[in-house]
């Protein structure tokens, strides 16, 4: 059996996808990658002696969020407003034999920036602002150059690891 590799987290960044400029690798303390969970359906049978939620090949809304340093007044363009982001990470790859080659990992947001909330502070600390993502209507995952994860809402397209979940459904449907 093949061994994995560890892949350890060095930086970050969160920046508009369309735009130059825009980058936040000084200024982030963090990013949240939103979760993948899949959506399921309760069935509890009648006469059946349990219950079951069945997997559905849908996932729940994700929510997305990073936190900065200080003020990020350009934050406030197109706030409320979809747009296309990257959060970028570097990682170093570990694995048998020692060594780490430092691998770009890419989530690649459509959504639009809904929450804005400073932290509590006072001037004797570097106050932080987080901000939260809704309406995400496309994501992608990649890791290494390999494509973990890709759903699109318009595309109606849900890939992890390669497959395609939705495409035996489109084709039912007739799309």
């Amino acid at each position: 059996m093949a061994q994995s590799s560890l892949y350890l987290l060095t930086n970050v960044d969160v920046r508009r996808a369309t735009e130059t400029g825009t980058s936040r690798a000084i200024t982030i303390a963090s990013l949240t990658m939103p979760g993948l969970l899949f959506a399921t359906a309760e069935h509890n049978p009648g006469g059946g002696v349990m219950a079951a939620n069945f997997a559905m090949p849908r996932i729940e809304a994700p929510e997305p969020a990073f936190s900065a340093k200080g003020i990020d007044t350009e934050i406030f363009t197109g706030m409320g407003e979809t747009a296309r982001w990257t959060f970028a990470g570097s990682y170093i790859k570990r694995g048998p034999g020692g060594g780490g080659a430092a691998v770009p990992a890419r989530a690649i947001i459509e959504g639009a920036i809904t929450s804005w909330e400073p932290d509590e502070s006072d001037p004797a600390e570097f106050q932080g602002c987080t901000h939260t993502f809704a309406e995400v209507m496309h994501y992608e995952l990649t890791l290494d150059g390999k494509e973990l994860f890709y759903v699109d809402f318009w595309e109606r397209v849900l890939r992890t690891g390669g497959k395609d979940l939705m495409a035996t459904h489109r084709r039912a449907l007739g799309a």
